[in-house]
């Protein structure tokens, strides 16, 4: 995996949203941070963060925009945050929001590390960048938290879940450009500070969102602990060899010739370098349809043969015996056990 990790393409999205606002046909920039013109296609796909950061840089070059991170946070939507955008929705309160960034945010990508702190009525948000590129990272942390008051203003229904003050630890991108930022925020702006810092009323925190539902926010976050466990043991080959196994098993089939084809390379190809990392096609699948197979138990109310067909087992049998293979029970016991008092 290269230093920047990976992200998701839904980070990817919303900066094409913006230059298709502005206008700019984004193919030859897709060519040459060497993205798959397919790779907008999928809503799991990860892109390399150094891919993301050429993007980025070439998106700024070609707009010359010194604050395009800002205006490039108004084309925020819930789907920009991968999963994590559709469990904050799913929270009752503003603070039930904010709580589940930390834990979550390396779904949407490795660009920074969100970290909050309390103190007296004040509640803040520090989010340190990881980018690198001097041109990009200034313009990564606009759009952070620019995304993050549009979409709370959003999830709020109301312009007035506002900040008490915001510190950037970027420059000031000049004095003509400086009252963009105080009328998207609505609240003080310092630049060159030591961190960046989004500070809130505590009381802002009791705000209701619009569209609460505690359990689909337990369900879409027990998905997001599976998908985080993938990330966390995943190089970023094995990383996306098992996110074409699952988008492919959504489909109930997986071809090892399609995935490595994806990827721009043979079976044989694909299988040596999985080789080199000590991991093998057969195992990445077993990995996947294991992982994907508890959480349609955990879920849903699937039919065990259905889950085995979707999963591309020919026999039911053969689902039941590599299921109890790696979780020492059988699938339907699994399901037993996660039903109240195992009833």
């Amino acid at each position: 995996m290269s230093p920047l990790g990976t992200a998701s393409v839904a980070v990817l999205r919303q900066y094409v949203r913006y230059a298709d606002a502005k206008g700019i046909n984004t193919s030859e920039l897709f060519d040459k941070a060497g993205l798959a013109p397919g790779i907008m296609d999928t809503d799991d796909g990860r892109l390399e963060g150094e891919q993301l950061q050429t993007f980025i840089r070439l998106l700024v070059e070609q707009t010359g925009n010194p604050i395009l991170g800002l205006e490039s946070g108004d084309f925020v939507q819930p789907g920009s945050y991968s999963v994590l955008g559709y469990i904050t929705m799913s929270c009752a309160t503003l603070a039930e929001a904010v709580t589940r960034i930390a834990p979550y945010e390396k779904l949407v990508g490795d660009m920074g590390i969100t970290r909050l702190q309390m103190k007296g009525d004040e509640v803040s948000l520090v989010w340190t960048c990881n980018f690198t590129d001097p041109v990009v990272w200034p313009q990564v942390v606009d759009n952070v938290v620019a995304s993050w008051i549009q979409y709370a203003h959003w999830l709020a229904d109301s312009a007035e879940a506002s900040p008490i003050r915001i510190s950037l630890k970027r420059s000031s991108p000049g004095p003509e450009f400086e009252p963009a930022y105080r009328e998207r925020w609505g609240c003080p702006v310092t630049f060159d500070a030591p961190e960046n810092v989004v500070t809130l009323h505590k009381d802002l925190l009791a705000t209701r969102l619009r569209q609460p539902d505690p359990l689909l926010r337990k369900t879409l976050e027990a998905h997001a602990l599976s998908q985080l466990a993938l990330l966390d043991t995943d190089t970023d080959l094995t990383s996306r060899v098992k996110q074409g196994i699952q988008k492919q098993l959504a489909g109930g089939v997986t071809r090892q010739d399609l995935i490595a084809e994806e990827l721009g390379m043979t079976s044989r190809t694909l299988q040596r370098k999985l080789s080199q990392e000590g991991a093998s096609y057969q195992k990445l699948l077993d990995d996947v349809r294991q992982q994907m197979a508890e959480d349609y138990l955990r879920n849903t109310e699937m039919s065990i043969p259905d889950i085995a067909l979707r999963l591309g087992y020919s026999e039911t049998t053969s689902f039941h015996r590599k299921f109890k293979a790696a979780a020492g029970q059988t699938p339907g016991d699994y399901r037993k056990g996660l039903a109240p008092n195992g009833v």
